[in-house]
């Protein structure tokens, strides 16, 4: 009985293993696979499995389950993220260079063209004028100084792996990565407080007039010999004011939302603040520069404002003689800007 049973399942094995070539030739005929793993009947063996493309298009985010009580770590794959790193790696270090360098070029260009800008001599200069008290200096120096160590750290965050890694090396570019973004986050606060100082100190005389108009029609006194009438701030300073409000206003509230983490937004949301941030700071130290320079090396005479408070009174009539008309009838105190030597007898 034991052989009958032996022989009997040699005899089916036999067959089965003389007939599976047969079997696995003709599924082989009907979906034929070329050995580079190309179909050549077209037909897609994996057209009904699902890709990540698909996956991508059809979910906003791709989530798991979690036990934990933040129901953010649930996202294995944020897509828009992959949008983010193109702008962040691509596009952003571009658009920095070219609005920053592009601004630095034009300011160069400009001071080979026109110079520096001189106040004529005349019998009033060596006089001086009060033109900033004590607390609007400490205002705009302690606005300034956040803001430019606050340009260098964000700078660092676009173009420090590209440009100081390879110098100094990594260990040391981490290090000075992470005090870069501890003075970012630390100083942003003193330079929210000053922007609201000034915001509250110079908004009065920053009111755009008509006078402004024609300062702006006539060059603002850079095309020509002739100074244009001005107030207390001219419509070039008038501009530098707002932009600063209005810009200092933007990042501080966009960076205060990536300060404060998903206060608000969701992790897209938080990528679109950074946007956000990233290209007004850009843009706002390109302005800045512009301010920079004709407060130092673009005109003479112009430092002294923001430096002891005092300026010359020839340079203040040149470039803001309504206001110094209006000081000499507010005040009795100080030089009289209309008074001549009496002729000789």
């Amino acid at each position: 009985m034991r052989r009958a049973w032996t022989l009997l399942s040699t005899l089916v094995l036999a067959t089965a293993l003389w007939t599976a070539p047969g079997v696995y030739g003709a599924a082989q005929a009907q979906n034929p696979i070329q050995a580079d793993g190309q179909n050549p009947t077209g037909a897609n063996p994996t057209a009904d499995s699902i890709n990540e493309e698909l996956l991508f298009r059809q979910a906003p985010k791709i989530s798991g389950r979690i036990s934990i009580p933040d129901g953010k770590a649930a996202n294995l794959i944020q897509p828009q993220g992959r949008a983010y790193q193109m702008f962040r790696e691509g596009w952003l270090p571009w658009i920095g260079a070219l609005v920053i360098l592009g601004m630095l070029g034009a300011l160069a260009l400009f001071f080979l063209w026109r110079g520096r800008i001189i106040t004529d001599h005349s019998q009033e200069s060596g006089k001086k004028i009060l033109r900033f008290n004590a607390f609007e200096r400490f205002t705009h120096w302690m606005t300034a100084v956040c803001f430019i160590i606050l340009s260098l750290s964000g700078l660092n965050y676009i173009f420090g792996k590209r440009l100081l890694m390879p110098l100094i090396g990594p260990d040391a570019f981490g290090a000075l990565a992470q005090y870069a973004k501890y003075s970012h986050v630390y100083l942003a606060w003193p330079f929210m407080l000053g922007v609201a100082f000034m915001i509250v100190v110079w908004i009065r005389d920053n009111i755009p007039n008509r006078i402004d108009w024609e300062w702006l029609k006539a060059g603002g006194g850079f095309i020509g010999s002739k100074h244009p009438h001005a107030g207390r701030f001219n419509a070039g300073q008038k501009g530098v004011f707002w932009m600063v409000a209005g810009f200092g206003a933007a990042m501080g509230a966009t960076g205060l939302m990536m300060l404060f983490p998903f206060a608000l937004f969701d992790v897209n949301g938080m990528q679109i603040m950074q946007v956000i941030h990233s290209l007004i700071g850009i843009v706002f130290i390109a302005g800045i520069l512009a301010h920079i320079y004709i407060g130092t090396l673009g005109m003479k005479g112009a430092y002294d404002a923001m430096g002891s408070g005092q300026v010359d009174l020839a340079w203040a009539r040149a470039h803001h003689d309504l206001w110094v008309e209006q000081e000499q009838a507010r005040t009795a105190s100080g030089p009289q800007l209309g008074s001549r030597p009496a002729p000789a007898e």
